[in-house]
């Protein structure tokens, strides 16, 4: 399929009804399938083979049996290796669709077999819950990475992305068609858009646009019954909580039909880097005042990082300001010159791109990269990681960040990223999506430790990083301490039988969504009330909540 092709034609919701409601009456008609001399593997694909209207190929379907080839797909986007260590539970099947009829019978035959389904977009799911499932097998995943068709609408200013187009794919092909267009997701472009839209989807030009999720206009999507929905027949409470109610909980995202916004021919980037013996702390205090009030259209994040990953070398904290403006170098330096003289931006740099450029500037590609590399659809790192995050709503004191550089020399790989709020973020109610992280938020923190040695050190790394996080405590959002769910941490909590009840739920769905919470829970009971589609951490239903109390 090329990525300028069209999504498969919309199918009329009743024409849907009907069709899944045919599917089930052949199903249960056809129970003598399951007897034991049919394995699962293969009873799921006749199951596939004979209630899809297009035919499914062997080749979109993979099994433990071929070792080889099931491996490499399992692990082709998996981006974080400790869910790829050989005690984590595998499934027994990987499915990859070609169409939205194979999603369609996917969900369908996964309901009568009783087994439990993963779906997967890009692989970037920090806690593995869309390919791994800890509470429950045997599982199948369902990978989308066949169905990344694109459509760019200038005229319209529209573009509707299946689900496993990745996001440097889309701003490939929106620049493609314009200079003066791009959309406002994520930093990293190999994320698949299925998933990154239902957590939020933020990124450099968040402040000027709001989220990816604020962005859209239209979904397709199948749910628990194996209907294809659009924003017309789901209605206004399921197509609100598609928009940041996080992958996994209500159905399979087919497309999303995003609005395009506008962008100039030419904008300005530059990375800036500051370490502690220049000042960095000091620096880091200042911007934390003034980076959610600066012009909209300016965007500068701080990566912070140690200078070595030698212990027992003499080590410095760097912290690099990293932004995207959307204009000129010389409205910029006025900006900064006026509201955040201390960085000491010049004119030296300053880099004029286009928007794409942009993108892959932001993305940390060596300026001479051509465009077309967003097409390959890899990430750049591949680690054994663990992540977490935090929303800051009061600057953290000097004092703070000179105990928080302390717990920084104690690991090899320290890092962290600080994103700037404030802008369009400020004026969108917490209500308007599902993402609850807007007023008053001056920032977001993600913390990351990484590691190459497999288990070896693993305990380690895992328990600086609570340690860090613990650190923080004082200085970040309270009642709920806020995350998100994009950074799904599983130290938050996790249900434990499959089914979450309230208490588990509440763990981190509090913390992930504040008050939306509890519409999401009422939209869960209302289109899928069997709780077909979950996870370690998805949104229960209020029937499950009574028999899990």
């Amino acid at each position: 399929m090329r990525a300028e092709q069209k999504p498969t034609p919309k199918m009329a919701f009743h024409s849907s009804l009907l069709l899944s409601q045919i599917l089930l009456l052949f199903l249960v008609s056809s129970s003598s399938w399951t007897s034991a001399t049919h394995p699962i593997q293969q009873t799921f694909f006749r199951c596939l083979s004979t209630n899809s209207r297009n035919s499914v190929p062997l080749s979109s379907y993979y099994t433990p049996g071929n070792v080889s080839s099931f491996t490499s797909v399992l692990n082709s986007t998996a981006n974080n290796l400790r869910y790829l260590l050989p005690t984590v539970p595998k499934p027994v099947i990987i499915f990859t669709p070609l169409s939205e009829a194979h999603v369609q019978a996917a969900v369908i035959c996964s309901r009568w077999l009783g087994l439990a389904l993963r779906v997967r977009s890009g692989g970037h799911d920090y806690e593995a819950v869309s390919y791994v499932s800890q509470i429950e097998c045997p599982f199948v995943v369902i990978d989308l990475a066949h169905l990344r068709a694109i459509n760019v609408d200038i005229p319209r200013g529209t573009v509707w992305a299946q689900a496993g187009a990745t996001t440097g794919e889309v701003y490939y092909r929106i620049a493609e068609k314009s200079k003066v267009h791009g959309f406002p997701m994520g930093l990293c472009t190999s994320l698949g858009i299925g998933g990154h839209i239902t957590g939020g989807a933020y990124g450099s030009m968040m402040r000027k646009f709001g989220l990816g999720a604020d962005n859209v206009v239209d979904v397709r999507m199948v749910d628990a019954k194996g209907r294809i929905l659009n924003r017309k027949a789901m209605g206004e409470d399921l197509f609100w909580a598609l928009r940041g109610g996080g992958g996994g909980n209500f159905g399979i995202i087919l497309a999303w039909k995003l609005k395009l916004v506008d962008v100039p021919e030419t904008v300005t980037v530059f990375t800036v880097t500051k370490t502690l013996e220049q000042g960095a702390t000091n620096i880091l205090y200042k911007w934390q005042k003034i980076a959610p009030e600066l012009d909209d259209r300016l965007f500068i994040r701080v990566i912070i990082q140690a200078s070595s990953t030698d212990l027992t070398a003499n080590r410095t904290v760097t912290t690099s300001y990293n932004a995207l403006f959307l204009g000129d170098p010389d409205t910029l330096l006025g900006i900064t010159g006026k509201g955040f003289p201390e960085l000491g931006l010049t004119r030296s740099d300053c880099v004029e791109t286009s928007w794409i450029g942009s993108v892959l500037y932001i993305a940390g590609y060596p300026n001479t990269t051509a465009p077309e590399v967003l097409l390959q659809g890899k990430a750049l790192f591949r680690n054994y990681f663990k992540a977490k995050s935090d929303f800051v709503r009061t600057p953290i004191p000097e004092t703070g960040l000179m105990g928080l550089w302390k717990i920084y020399f104690e690991e090899e790989v320290p890092f962290m990223i600080w994103n700037p709020y404030g802008g369009a973020m400020a004026r969108v109610p917490e209500w308007a999506t599902p993402f609850p992280h807007r007023c008053g938020t001056l920032f977001k923190i993600q913390y990351v430790t990484a590691w190459q040695d497999g288990t070896k050190n693993a305990a380690r790394h895992m328990s600086w990083i609570r340690k860090l996080y613990d650190y923080m405590a004082p200085y970040v959002s309270k009642n709920p301490r806020e995350a998100y769910v994009n950074y799904r941490d599983l130290d938050l909590g996790m249900n434990k039988k499959g089914f979450n009840s309230l208490r588990e739920a509440s763990s981190w769905g509090l913390r992930y969504y504040k008050s939306n919470f509890h519409r999401l829970v009422q939209v869960k009971t209302k289109v899928d009330p069997d709780n077909f589609f979950r996870h370690e951490q998805s949104i229960p239903t209020h029937l499950r909540m009574k028999k899990g109390n």
